[in-house]
């Protein structure tokens, strides 16, 4: 036990250790707060959403229009970053998130907000998001100032971003019940003051950047040529894609779960989304001590099929109590999944692609997430929430199969 508590210890020293860079630090602080702000803008959307239509399709259409954009402009971002300025480029996408969640809350609290408006600027946080993601994932390394606290620094955004997940919809939901879903635009437009602000105050030394003569499709195209020649590269989008497509929606279709299948409020939607984010933060420590990509492998692999089994038992129940533990199993398997991925393709690419790369990961990961959004509320009309959720669960344990054979294959070929 005593060995236990050690390793530990060295875990979260580890984790922590990017945080000693100046820069690295005012951003943790400041897009944590933004963050918690954005998660109640997320579950105020997909609650106003239902609320609106009572239709799982429209809830779905909701879901695809906030992140179809990525599957469109996602590679074209990661070409672009490696040109622009991405300091700058966060600021700018930052700012126009900020702007729409404001509007948000002026539209609501005016009696004016529809479901059009609402889809509309759905599309329009989407577009944002796919030059913000992508930009925050690659200024990572401008912010640490040591090469080896990069690790650490990935393990801390994913804690970062499934700990506001865990305060967020709670904090939400209990608004909505109290306040209704403006409150929750307003604050979210408020909160993108801390990062605005820690994104000012950071020191950053000029970038190197190399002379870029060649056009963005040449670039594009080597960018896809090498992540296809690359075996751990390709089966990790691979997977990541499927459960996008398959497995992440379940968080579409909660505001369904909350009411109809548990017979609760939007305090049950805000306790639901936390569960997930329990879970993922879990995830998130857990995975800090995995430092060895062939390890970090193999575990990302039984991380999907963890996922895949809690969605399954999570559409079987109909007790809340029981939903919120069978969800902590689901936010650990789908957190160290597509985090443990995110961070073996960070550790693997090589510098000079990494926008490119972490661009196809956008993809993967967001860009294919409104298909699946869009099929589950079709599913959910048809076949009800809980039958669509428990096929994704079956389809991401299939797709954890599918990357441990690549993945064995992969070594077998190198052991050759």
């Amino acid at each position: 036990m005593s060995f236990l508590r050690v390793d530990s210890r060295n875990n979260l020293k580890w984790m922590l250790r990017s945080l000693r860079s100046r820069n690295y630090r005012l951003f943790f602080f400041g897009y944590g707060l933004s963050l918690i702000g954005s998660w109640m803008t997320l579950i105020a959307r997909a609650w106003l959403a239902y609320r609106l239509t009572q239709s799982p399709f429209l809830l779905g259409l909701i879901g695809f229009l906030g992140q179809i954009p990525n599957f469109f402009l996602a590679p074209i971002a990661g070409v672009l970053l490696e040109r622009w300025d991405r300091r700058k480029v966060i600021i700018f996408t930052q700012f126009t998130a900020m702007t729409l969640a404001l509007t948000l809350s002026l539209l609501f609290f005016a009696g004016w907000l529809t479901f059009p408006l609402l889809a509309l600027i759905s599309l329009l946080q989407g577009l944002n998001n796919s030059f913000d993601m992508p930009a925050r994932q690659t200024f990572v390394v401008e912010m640490v100032e040591k090469k080896e606290d990069l690790g650490s620094a990935i393990a801390l955004n994913s804690t970062l971003v499934n700990g506001s997940r865990m305060i967020g919809p709670s904090v939400g939901g209990l608004m909505i019940a109290a306040f209704g879903e403006g409150i929750c635009f307003l604050l979210d437009g408020l909160s993108y003051i801390f990062i605005l602000a820690s994104l000012f105050a950071m020191r950053i030394e000029g970038r190197k950047k190399e002379e870029r003569k060649r056009k963005i499709w040449p670039e594009l195209k080597e960018g896809f040529r090498y992540v296809l020649d690359s075996p751990v590269i390709r089966s990790a989008l691979l997977m990541v894609a499927l459960i996008s497509v398959m497995g992440m929606p379940y968080t579409v279709l909660m505001p369904i779960f909350a009411t109809k299948v548990l017979h609760g409020g939007p305090h049950a939607l805000g306790f639901l989304m936390a569960a997930i984010g329990v879970g993922a933060l879990g995830g998130g420590f857990f995975l800090a001590s995995f430092r060895s990509g062939e390890r970090l492998g193999k575990v990302i692999a039984a991380a999907a099929g963890v996922f895949g089994c809690g969605l399954i038992a999570f559409s079987l129940s109909r007790s809340l109590f029981l939903s919120l533990g069978l969800l902590l199993f689901a936010g650990f398997g789908m957190m160290v999944g597509t985090a443990g991925s995110n961070t073996l393709l960070q550790t693997v690419v090589e510098d000079d692609k990494r926008a490119r790369v972490m661009s196809f990961y956008a993809l993967a990961f967001m860009g294919m997430a409104p298909i699946g959004s869009l099929l589950s509320g079709s599913l959910a009309n048809w076949i009800g929430a809980p039958a669509t959720v428990g096929l994704g669960g079956v389809s991401c344990i299939l797709a954890s199969l599918f990357y441990a054979g690549r993945l064995s294959r992969a070594n077998s070929s190198c052991s050759g």
